[in-house]
């Protein structure tokens, strides 16, 4: 088993007056923080009533109760229905998120009253398409109900969760706790995959318990408290530095999704979000420091990387769903802090595409190159949901239409995407060699062998066209190239396809198991994949294949789920 060749990651000096511009911008962004931390959940545990319900089960507190595998639904076939919150004073109102069942709304207002009787609408639609809607409204009121006027089937209206976030304005009636227990645990499943994903065969059970074993042989190998200082790292012995951000992202996404699992998780999660705190950017306040030694002390620059940030953010989304913001970290305002930090340090503003870090300044020799590896579709859609802000939605269609025409113009035949592409400002192209880390800068390499289980994650949850097309693309191509057997599948290729070496990595063959699951006759090839990965051990000098490997295990057993 070969580890990752160690990347180098380069650093162009800034001017001066660049370098005092990048410590006193990103402070423009984060004091929009204290806004942020108004957005806080008023409905949880709160009084709650509705028209009807279906039966004596499905009551409208369980649509309060922070449990997502609990739900409130009306009486079948009849329009009206309505449900209610009381959040026991008057409140400003800045965002409701509704969770829906199966039973949807497809036409729906979103309402606030005073006093319970008489109500003003903060948002209404007639396009309601089921699933999360994170809604951002501006309205006061005590009271807060979804009227839903038009059912999406032939059913009745249910809700998992229906969560008002706002300002009560000072002391008062507070959310009531709930058990500290995750509110999607690990196994759960309560957050359903677009239809026809496949998985592997075997019982459900079964699949998850093989996660869940290598979980507990990746942390033993991985997780650390080297430091002191309440701090958790996931230690990187294949990367250029002991700790890099990459795999701090990588371990708090996993401890989150692992809760219900792990009873440590959450230690471990605030651990690792401790360690990001106090190792911030040295560009970028509200971003990760890049690099540390084996002091855990920052290095080469504490300049940012953009994939280590993203995981950092979605991790925190997640948090946030998992366990609320209540307790000794606000996850959600610092999500939406690190988010905001995402956009003004790491993204570049003329094309909307992500930079490699906040180190890539404007007139320097990589501010238009940017890293297929990190376009993450699931999370920009996280963001979005989470800020309210369209410009992640920009973000989202330029990188998936810049996803489509390097498939169609460089890679038509196999899908691949390489490890950099440069000229992003122009026409956007493969990196013609060493851009950054290595003469493969333009290949199927090191970097770009995550891109499938990237792009699959949001085909697998969204079901979105783009990228399921990009998806059963990568998938037709390397199924064919290997005649369905994962052996063969080798750590490098050209964009057409040509091997680059003769040695194997489960940093290349996991990924392809996530575009697997998007085509239906595909199932014996992912038995074979996810086979493959059950019977490939972890190697304690490869955290980022290891890594990488879980993530897809995590995916692949249906329990990736987007916040």
């Amino acid at each position: 088993m070969h580890a990752r060749p160690r990347p180098r990651r380069l650093h162009r000096p800034l001017p001066l007056l660049a370098l005092a511009l990048g410590l006193i911008a990103p402070a423009s962004v984060l004091a929009a923080s204290p806004g942020h931390a108004a957005d806080t959940l008023l409905s949880q545990g709160r009084p709650a009533a509705s028209s009807s319900n279906e039966d004596a089960t499905l009551l409208p507190a369980k649509a309060f109760d922070g449990d997502a595998s609990t739900r409130w639904a009306s009486a079948e076939g009849s329009d009206p229905q309505w449900l209610r919150v009381d959040l026991g004073r008057p409140a400003s109102i800045t965002r409701v998120r509704l969770h829906w069942e199966a039973a949807y709304a497809r036409a729906y207002r979103i309402q606030v009253s005073a006093d319970g009787s008489s109500w003003r609408d903060v948002h209404a639609t007639a396009a309601g398409d089921g699933g999360v809607d994170d809604l951002a409204v501006s309205g006061t009121g005590r009271y807060v109900r979804m009227y839903g006027t038009g059912r999406g089937t032939p059913y009745g209206y249910s809700l998992y969760e229906m969560q008002v976030y706002g300002d009560a304005g000072g002391p008062g009636p507070s959310p009531t706790p709930t058990a500290s227990g995750p509110r999607v645990p690990f196994g759960g499943h309560t957050v359903p995959y677009a239809s026809g994903m496949l998985r592997p065969g075997g019982s459900q059970a079964s699949l998850d318990q093989k996660v869940i074993d290598y979980y507990n042989r990746w942390k033993a190998a991985f997780v650390r408290q080297n430091c002191g200082n309440g701090w958790y790292q996931i230690i990187s012995p294949d990367a250029d530095h002991p700790y890099v951000a990459e795999a701090q992202g990588y371990g708090m996404v996993v401890t989150a999704t692992m809760a219900g699992a792990d009873p440590d998780a959450k230690k471990i999660f605030d651990g690792l979000l401790k360690y990001v705190l106090d190792h911030p950017s040295s560009i970028t306040p509200g971003l990760l420091a890049a690099e540390q030694d084996t002091a855990c002390r920052s290095v080469n620059g504490g300049d940012s990387a953009t994939d280590g940030d993203l995981d950092v953010a979605y991790a925190l989304l997640m948090a946030d769903r998992q366990w609320g913001s209540s307790g000794t970290y606000d996850y959600r305002r610092l999500a939406i802090r690190h988010i905001n930090a995402i956009k003004a340090g790491e993204l570049n503003p003329t094309t909307k595409l992500l930079k490699l870090g906040d180190w890539s300044s404007s007139g320097g020799e990589h501010y238009w190159i940017s890293r297929p590896s990190d376009w993450m579709i699931d999370h920009f859609r996280a963001f979005r949901k989470a800020t309210g802000d369209a410009t992640w939605d920009t973000v989202r269609a330029n990188h998936q239409k810049l996803i489509a025409s390097m498939q169609s113009k460089y890679a038509p035949g196999t899908g691949l995407l390489p490890d950099f592409v440069v000229d992003t400002d122009t026409t956007a192209r493969p990196a013609p060699g060493e851009v950054l880390e290595s003469a493969n800068d333009g290949d199927y390499w090191w970097n770009a062998c995550r891109v499938p289980w990237r792009i699959g994650n949001d085909a697998v949850t969204s079901g979105d066209a783009a990228s399921l097309a990009a998806a059963r693309k990568l998938n037709s191509w390397i199924k064919g190239r290997t005649g369905g057997d994962p052996d063969r599948i080798v750590a490098g290729y050209r964009l057409d396809g040509g091997q680059l070496v003769n040695y194997t990595s489960p940093a290349f063959s996991a990924p392809f198991a996530v575009a697997a699951m998007t085509d239906s006759g595909s199932q014996a090839w992912l038995d074979a994949l996810w086979n493959k990965m059950l019977a490939t051990p972890i190697s304690t000098d490869s955290y980022y294949a290891a890594s990488i490997q879980l993530q897809v295990m995590i995916t692949v057993t249906g329990n990736h789920w987007v916040p």
